[in-house]
Formats: C-alpha cells, structure tokens, sequence
C-alpha cells in the first residue's frame, strides 16, 4: 500500500502540518509571506509528487544557509521588461523557489499578451526540481519551460572530471481535466542528493552512476566526486544547451567557477541563474484545443499495447499517482532528516507535527 522512500523511513508526516511548521520558521526568519509560500508550497508538493531528493528534506539546510548569509530571505526583486517578450529578474540571492516562481510569473504575464514570455533570472540560489514552475505554469493553461544550471558534478563526454551541472530540463502542458504532462530530469543517471542520501545511510551505489576523481565508476558513495551522464554524450551536450541558457544570458558563472550547494562557507552567495519560458496555447490553435487533444494523446498512449507486469504511462503519471498516495497517507521521512526536524523545532520554539 505504501510508497518507500527509502531505507530507513521511520516516521509520516502530514503534508499540512509540514507546511505550517515551515512557513513558521521562515517567518520567524524574516522572510514575508510571498517569498516563504513558493518555498513551503514547492517543497512540500515536490514530496507529494515521489521526489524525494528535492523535497522536504533540503529544508534544513535552507536555513542555515538563511542563518550563515548566502539566502536573503527578504529580497528586493528588480525585473526589466527588455523587449514586449522577454526580461530579466534580479532575484537579490533569495531562496530559489521564489526566484522561479516569481520569474515564472513574468514570463506568463507577457505570454498572456503576446503568445509567449521568457525570463532570463540571475543572482539566485538552488531551486529545488524544476517542475514546481513548469507545473506552476501549465495549472494556469501555459506550456512552459523551466532550466537551471548547477555544481560541476557531470563527467565530461571523454573527460575525467565534471564540467558543466546535472542541469535539468523540465517542460510542462496543460491536459483537459487532468494533471499536465510533466517531463523534469536533470542530466545525470541519478542526482547528486540521491548519492548523498546513499552516503548517510552507508549503503552502496549501482555500478556506472558516479565517479571518483579520476571519472572512474565507484559503487562506494564515499569516493563518489561526479556523476554520469545519460545517454553518454547526450546527455553532456543537452547539459552545456542549459549552461549557455541559464549563465551566459544572465551574467552568472559557469562550469566549474560555480559555487557548490553543500561543502562551502554558507556565507558565500551561489549567483546561480535561471531560465523560463511560456507559451499561450490559444495563440496557435483554437482556445480549448491543445488541452482538449492533449487529454486525446495520453488516453492512446496509455492504451497502448504494455509489457507483462508493466504499463505503458505518460511522463508524469508516477508522480500523479504518488501525490494521490502520499496525501491519503502523508509524507515518508527518514530518520536522518526527522532528528534535524525536531532540532529546528526545539531552536525555533515552534511546536513539531505528530507523525501519522
């Protein structure tokens, strides 16, 4: 009945609880309203939806990188509308996931006028999975595209060392009377959190995920330094596509002059950038359309003839269905991150919801 999260989940928290314990927190941080939502909202749904490795469980260490300097927790946003499609938005180091939001939000509101809307986002920090402003989007009738880059953890096709991030790719649509079509990856076999959470509980990584410092495959997540690409060389070309989208049209660095999220001084910022786009549907076909065949594609491909014991799914329908689970019987957490729950509970005075 239940999803595992992974070895070592102990305890299940309501998502509502989870959320208004966060949102206290920030609060209590200095954060306002309007920046600690999309942090909370994106966390937390990031959960919901199976992702784990970008969910709940980055929370801690938000705040301490609030506490240490790199998050402004009550930025000044500053956005220019450069050309009747396209702007820029200073997001003034604050928590990534209200950089996305709000960079999203332009970019909608100049789809809604002119069919499509991009805005190029600078000076901002991790962001969590792209899908929050993808989703975000496509909830509201766009198609839409989100894109960050990342630390230099992706061997370099025929290299010995990583170059450019995991740097994902996320696109969304709208589908009539459903959940959107959702594709988020980044450009590894598995994501550097996932390894992280493999060396906390000291178990062993599958052979050809990571690397050592020499690009050696390693099993042991001690000596993990990198990650693999998928699709070889694919996948380290669509990596650098994102590199040149998110730093080079918005002034951040690049490649390896890139400041790491975990093993620098958290008062160092991460000038990390950006990148979204929208696109009004109704601007190319009749209004109603593209959800109305949207909904028409994922009914045949869900129909469509299945290995035995598999199903032929749409991209996004495992998190769908996970979402559907997880509110019913809440969020799995680990031990690990349930200990740095109560910690910030007690530092905090706030009172830690009961698990289920």
């Amino acid at each position: 009945m239940f999803d595992r999260v992974s070895h070592g989940a102990v305890h299940r928290i309501e998502a509502d609880g989870w959320r208004k314990f966060a949102s206290s927190i920030l609060e209590r941080l200095g954060a306002p309203s309007d920046v600690a939502a999309p942090v909370v909202n994106g966390l937390c749904d990031t959960s919901l939806r199976g992702v784990d490795s970008h969910g709940i469980r980055l929370f801690p260490h938000y705040v301490r990188a609030v506490q240490g300097g790199r998050i402004n927790p009550a930025p000044k946003f500053q956005f220019r509308r450069r050309l009747p499609a396209c702007g820029d938005l200073d997001a003034d180091h604050t928590f990534g996931h209200a950089a996305g939001s709000v960079g999203m939000g332009h970019a909608m509101d100049m789809a809604r006028e002119g069919g499509v809307g991009a805005v190029a986002v600078r000076n901002s920090t991790h962001f969590g999975a792209a899908a929050c402003y993808s989703l975000q989007a496509a909830r509201q009738g766009f198609l839409a595209f989100s894109f960050t880059h990342a630390d230099a953890l992706l061997v370099s096709h025929g290299g010995s060392r990583a170059f450019f991030g995991t740097n994902p790719i996320c696109f969304a649509a709208p589908s009539d009377g459903e959940e959107p079509f959702c594709v988020d990856m980044g450009m590894s076999q598995r994501n550097w959190n996932w390894v992280l959470q493999h060396r906390e509980r000291g178990e062993p990584l599958p052979p050809g995920v990571a690397a050592n410092d020499h690009g050696e495959s390693v099993v042991n997540a001690e000596e993990a330094r990198a990650l693999f690409p998928i699709g070889e060389h694919k996948g380290y070309v669509l990596a650098a596509m994102v590199e040149v989208l998110c730093s080079l049209l918005t002034g951040m660095p690049f490649g390896r002059a890139l400041m790491p999220m975990f093993g620098t001084p958290l008062s160092q910022k991460r000038h990390l950038g950006h990148f979204f786009m929208a696109i009004q549907p109704d601007a190319f076909v009749e209004k109603g359309e593209f959800d109305r065949r949207m909904k028409e594609l994922g009914a045949e491909v869900r129909n469509e003839p299945a290995l035995p014991q598999h199903r032929v799914l749409l991209p996004g329908d495992p998190e769908n269905e996970m979402q559907a689970q997880r509110r019913q019987y809440g969020i799995p957490v680990d031990s690990g991150t349930w200990k740095q729950f109560l910690s910030l509970a007690r530092e905090f005075g706030i009172e830690f919801p009961k698990p289920l």
